[in-house]
């Protein structure tokens, strides 16, 4: 996978019922223009190792020049949601393989407090 042909990109857990639910939702309002990448994918486990040891953490949004990571995202998600105009050619769809119990009330509060508690920004 050549990432520079796959920009931009949201690396997201998809073993988590929230966060898959929070994919969906940028993949919808970005009409389909980042590519789509859970953490423990084939391509989300190589994108991790690039990342760093705390990367399954957050959520990832990854540019030309920068990864951001959870709470350092949010501005520049927004940022590339208006911005952009075209939508490319993407077959990455937001895939979930939750395997644990993700759909708890507890749950939720953790993995929304993780948003805001954690934040990362890599310069590529």
């Amino acid at each position: 996978m050549n990432i520079n042909d796959e920009l931009p990109i949201i690396v997201y857990d998809n073993q988590c019922y929230l966060c898959v639910k929070f994919a969906k939702m940028i993949e919808f309002l970005s009409r389909g223009s980042f590519t789509m990448i859970g953490h423990y994918s084939d391509s989300g486990i190589k994108l991790r190792k690039r990342l760093g040891e705390s990367a399954v953490e957050m959520f990832w949004l990854i540019d030309k020049k920068t990864a951001y990571g959870g709470r350092a995202a949010l501005l520049p998600l927004l940022k590339t949601i208006i911005t952009t105009k075209h939508v490319k050619p993407n077959n990455s769809k937001v895939d979930m393989q939750c395997e644990q119990d993700c759909k708890t009330v507890k749950a939720v509060f953790i993995r929304s407090a993780s948003l805001f508690s954690n934040s990362k920004k890599i310069d590529l």
